[in-house]
């Protein structure tokens, strides 16, 4: 495995990647450059300089994995990532703790005029009555997000006696409840606030959420923070609010368009960093020691655990499971990938509805990964390599395909059970099941055959006349192309004279050993199928 770092963590994490692949450090790297080279890496880390694009991922040819040193992935196209199959990681706890410690620090420093008065001193003027603040004690402060970081800043600011408030329209009460916060509309946030603080991430139902609309809904002397993300804010309306005194201070550790933090000098220009009023740091929000440490230890563990296959921890684009529940669900992710492979190796039509079903204790379980391998492993012979449990819904989705998972948690036989059901453009449904032995899977429905085996490499299925002799002929046909039979089991249907025929072999069926077989007047239809493990 190759791995490329294009921006700076921490020597902890390089070692540690170090220790499980092949490692290149290029935190000068120019865009040019890093377009010519991509194609030998299996992996990049990036922090939130480097623009991991959609030319960049299109000319990733190895690339598996992308990993975000830190949180936000707004210079990620996460988009073209999926379609691409590419996992991409971050570590969004590694720095929560210092950035609710900067943001605090910012709305002291501008409810007490904290870096201006450093400032005047500095340059000899020691009117201290030009810096008369406010104190937190009694204000109300509004969070917009109440996430990691904006829960942590509200035990802080409670701390300092203030009325916490909180909008987050995707959030619990009770996560309300526990901090002690009262949930408000974003319009009563507006309205009530002696301080509002901004923990989002930058998407487009955030992007410029705060507008001149917002802004005159605000009480006149209202203080901002903004530690998240540049662009949530509209600039250009902060601007006015403050010159025309709607907002007294703005404490901005962010901007919509940034400088460049390793160059000393540069022309850059910012109208809001001309007032007087603005405090601006340098996207401080994960620059302490300790979080540079967490984050890059976190983001190589993270990037090597995806490299390795496992689909747990913080992945952006696959649906969040924990460690004990990724064991647990790796027999129903084997099953579920196995069963969907099934279908385009014995039916060409194309489908319109794939259902997944789960009965007894898995319906009680985190089952959308498993859904996502049994997408795979239903896709995977008709589009070949393009296709993997990250991109998997898409790809369905693109071809017209619906998917719906269902949970019954009533069952007899067994203790839990997976159904999948395949409906095709004519309306004829196809339907598989299977279950778990502890690591063993099994297929226990085929069809509408009652059956009980264990998906191998290379199989084949045979519809025949439930007349003697068929078992011989296929041995024969098979023994001429040089084929063992591992396993064979016999499924009849006394409803219409025929059976089914599931057999595992040593080595793959070619196909003229299945023509061989199909010009047997005993056999019905015969299919070969591989892959199924």
């Amino acid at each position: 495995m190759k791995i490329i770092v294009t921006e700076k963590i921490s020597e902890s994490g390089i070692e540690y990647l170090k220790k499980h692949a092949e490692v290149d450090v290029k935190t000068n790297i120019s865009r040019e450059e890093l377009l010519g080279i991509i194609k030998n890496y299996d992996a990049i880390i990036v922090r939130s300089a480097t623009k991991v694009d959609r030319e960049l991922i299109e000319k990733g040819e190895k690339l598996k994995v992308i990993g975000r040193a830190g949180n936000g992935v707004d210079n990620i196209d996460v988009s073209s990532a999926t379609e691409k199959g590419i996992l991409v990681v971050n570590t969004p706890t590694g720095n929560i703790v210092a950035a609710a410690e900067l943001t605090v620090g910012l709305m002291l420093a501008i409810a007490r005029n904290i870096p201006q008065a450093y400032h005047a001193g500095l340059n000899g003027d020691f009117r201290r009555d030009k810096f008369k603040g406010v104190e937190l004690k009694g204000k109300t402060v509004g969070i917009i997000g109440f996430g990691r970081i904006g829960s942590l800043v509200a035990a802080r600011l409670a701390a300092f006696n203030m009325r916490v408030i909180a909008y987050d329209p995707y959030m619990p009460d009770s996560r309300f409840e526990k901090y002690g916060v009262e949930k408000v509309t974003l319009d009563e946030l507006l309205q009530q606030s002696d301080f509002i603080t901004i923990h989002l991430p930058k998407t487009e139902e955030t992007k410029k959420m705060i507008g001149e609309k917002e802004f005159k809904k605000m009480k006149k002397g209202v203080r901002i923070v903004n530690a998240a993300r540049g662009g949530i804010i509209d600039e250009k309306a902060l601007y006015n609010a403050i010159k025309e005194g709607i907002v007294a201070a703005a404490g901005l550790d962010v901007l919509e368009v940034e400088p460049k933090y390793n160059v000393e000098r540069q022309d850059f220009h910012n109208p809001l960093l001309e007032l007087p009023n603005v405090v601006f740091t340098l996207h401080l929000g994960a620059s302490t020691y300790e979080a540079q440490e967490n984050i890059g230890i976190s983001i190589a563990q993270e990037v090597i655990s995806a490299l390795n296959g496992n689909l747990y921890g913080n992945i952006v684009n696959l649906p969040g499971v924990k460690s004990d529940e990724f064991s647990q669900l790796k027999p129903y992710m084997r099953l579920a990938e196995a069963m969907g492979a099934l279908y385009y190796q014995i039916n060409e039509t194309p489908v319109r509805l794939v259902e997944v079903i789960y009965r007894g204790e898995i319906s009680r379980t985190n089952t959308e990964i498993v859904t996502l391998y049994a997408l795979k492993g239903f896709l995977k012979p008709v589009l070949e390599e393009d296709v993997s449990v990250v991109n998997a819904k898409l790809r369905a989705k693109e071809m017209g395909i619906e998917i719906v998972e269902g949970k019954i948690e009533e069952i007899d036989h067994y203790s839990s059970l997976i159904i999948l059901k395949i409906t095709d453009t004519h309306g004829k449904t196809t339907q598989f099941a299977g279950t778990t032995y502890g690591e063993e899977i099994r297929i226990v429905e085929y069809m509408d055959h009652k059956v009980n085996f264990e998906p191998t490499e290379n199989m084949l299925f045979v519809k025949n006349k439930d007349v003697p002799g068929v078992i011989g002929h296929i041995g024969n046909v098979l023994g001429d192309f040089g084929i063992n039979i591992s396993t064979m089991q016999v499924s009849p249907n006394k409803n219409d004279g025929t059976a089914l025929m599931i057999v595992s072999t040593d080595k793959e069926i070619p196909d003229e050993a299945v023509e061989s077989l199909n010009k047997l007047n005993s056999i019905i239809k015969a299919r070969a199928v591989k892959g199924l493990i």
